[in-house]
């Protein structure tokens, strides 16, 4: 594999983030939007997850800011280790289709007549705008702004990782899975409905319907890729309530010898 070219210094440091070398920003979301699903294809995923991470030392934002932050073809294929060529692809594609990705949430709602009500469906945007040079190879996403308040602030119930741990990994289960487990990295156990799970994985209607189906195709695949590419030391079972799975259990440290320590 051809590797990018190697940055220069004025190149390797953006100037939101003086002090760290791409990889090893941090991504920091709060706990509500890392149990949200993403709606992002694994080249999305990369590319906003880049973007948020610029935005970890940003200076504080002024009432109505909305920030707009840049991405090169140059730092993604750093970062990724992928071909430049392959870089291009991915910026492209996310000028094609991001704007149009969404987050779905779902907030408490309020009691009528004494009742609880079912939760609250919310759907917003990643980004309001994005702006894509043919020829150029960057990417410049302008940030949705009722999402900003989950990126930036205070970091009370925030969930933090390193943007060099999931640069190896290949699957976007795996990544998701990476962040549901780091929300709970002061514990070292995780337990999910699998509503929730589901939900926050995006998995499809017909996996949600067959708990083999999620088995096979989410959790196995995402937490051998973590426990081989990042370190984890990972367990996890099923909680059944009569032959139904309703929760997952997860049980998981990191392995001192090959990955980066949590914060």
């Amino acid at each position: 594999m051809r590797k990018a070219k190697v940055l220069s210094s004025a190149d390797k440091y953006d100037a939101c983030d003086l002090e760290r070398p791409v990889g090893e920003r941090w991504i920091s979301m709060t706990n509500a939007l890392t149990r949200a699903g993403h709606g992002l294809t694994l080249a999305e995923k990369r590319l906003v997850a880049c973007a948020v991470s610029k935005l970890d030392s940003l200076r504080p934002l002024k009432p109505g800011e909305v920030p707009t932050t840049r991405i090169t073809a140059d730092e993604y294929a750093e970062v990724f280790q992928v071909e430049l060529h392959t870089a291009y692809e991915a910026l492209q594609d996310a000028a094609k289709h991001l704007y149009n990705r969404s987050i779905t949430f779902y907030e408490p709602a309020h009691k009528r007549g004494g009742k609880e009500l079912l939760p609250t469906k919310v759907t917003m945007r990643w980004v309001g705008q994005v702006h894509y040079q043919k020829g150029e190879g960057w990417v410049e996403l302008s940030w949705w702004p009722k999402l900003l308040p989950h990126l930036t602030g205070l970091k009370r119930q925030f969930t933090k990782y390193q943007l060099q741990q999931a640069s190896a990994l290949r699957s976007a289960y795996s990544w998701r899975l990476l962040e549901l487990l780091s929300r709970f990295k002061s514990t070292g156990w995780a337990e999910y409905t699998i509503e929730d799970f589901s939900a926050s994985m995006d998995a499809t209607e017909k996996q949600q319907e067959n708990f083999a189906a999620i088995r096979r195709k989410i959790i196995e695949p995402a937490v051998k890729e973590l426990v081989e590419k990042d370190g984890w030391l990972i367990q996890w079972h099923p909680i059944k309530a009569g032959r139904k799975v309703t929760s997952l259990r997860f049980t998981f440290s990191r392995n001192p010898q090959t990955s980066l320590p949590f914060e």
